[in-house]
């Protein structure tokens, strides 16, 4: 008697969708950290390059290494400007968030304030800030609350924009599945609306943090005596223009910090939202 041996099971081939779920995943951790140091190195020399081939003047563009002495030796100075426009900033873009998401909320809750509001947010949301802060400053005078205010005025438009859009996009079969086992508003809301709208409000809120750090600055342009933003404006006015630069890079420093903030909060709230 013959006894024949079993054919080879054939090793099943990946199916398409997990080959493109391989081919989209992101490079390796040493890449993700190496990249953005090497684009500032690269930068930076370009910078340097471009003050020593074409000998510029350092009060016109100062060399990298003006702008580092500067920063150590005016450090407690810009760090006490620093803390104030970080102050603002996170300031307003908190109360954009208070004021927001409810406002988008109402606005998404019938049909009829949606199309009579929605415009309405749109028109004022095209009013350049710069503007109004010369406004704020004769309404509200020359504290803090209008640098605040601006920044929140910033921030508002983008945090209601996205989630009312969020909002807008619930998908129509989790809301007939919620609506065949008679939930009513809040759990709607709280257990279908809201979580698939996150995602959506995290994108306007990366967006508003970065241009919160601008209304800050915008705001301290006009009537301000502290904040990065008046010192700029100080140091161009005495032709500091490594002073001015240091208070700029401090600037930009702070809303990469804030941003990836945001984002680390993204993906510990909502992480089924992560990019694949």
């Amino acid at each position: 008697m013959t006894v024949t041996a079993p054919a080879p099971t054939p090793t099943p081939k990946p199916a398409a969708s997990t080959r493109r779920h391989r081919a989209r995943r992101p490079e390796g951790g040493w890449s993700q950290q190496l990249l953005p140091v090497l684009g500032v190195v690269v930068t930076i020399g370009l910078w340097w390059a471009l003050t020593v081939i074409f000998k510029i003047e350092s009060f016109i563009l100062p060399s990298p290494l003006l702008v580092a002495e500067a920063m150590v030796d005016q450090a407690d100075y810009l760090w006490d400007n620093t803390l104030v426009t970080l102050w603002e900033t996170v300031q307003g873009f908190l109360l954009a968030i208070v004021v927001g998401v409810p406002l988008a909320l109402i606005v998404t809750s019938s049909r009829v304030l949606e199309r009579t509001v929605y415009p309405l947010l749109l028109m004022l949301n095209a009013v350049p800030k710069v503007a109004v802060a010369p406004l704020l400053v004769v309404w509200m005078g020359f504290g803090q609350f209008p640098k605040v205010f601006l920044v929140f005025l910033v921030c508002f438009f983008p945090i209601v924009i996205s989630t009312a859009a969020g909002l807008s996009a619930t998908p129509p079969d989790l809301v007939e599945l919620a609506r065949s086992m008679k939930a009513n508003w809040w759990q709607m809301f709280r257990m279908i609306r809201m979580p698939a709208a996150i995602p959506q409000l995290f994108v306007g809120l990366k967006l508003a943090i970065t241009l919160a750090v601008i209304g800050a600055v915008i705001a301290e342009f006009v009537g301000a005596t502290e904040g990065l933003g008046y010192a700029i404006v100080a140091s161009g006015a005495s032709a500091d223009t490594a002073l001015a630069f240091a208070a700029m890079i401090l600037l930009g420093v702070m809303s990469v910090v804030l941003f990836y903030l945001l984002a680390a909060i993204e993906r510990f709230c909502v992480p089924w939202a992560e990019r694949k």
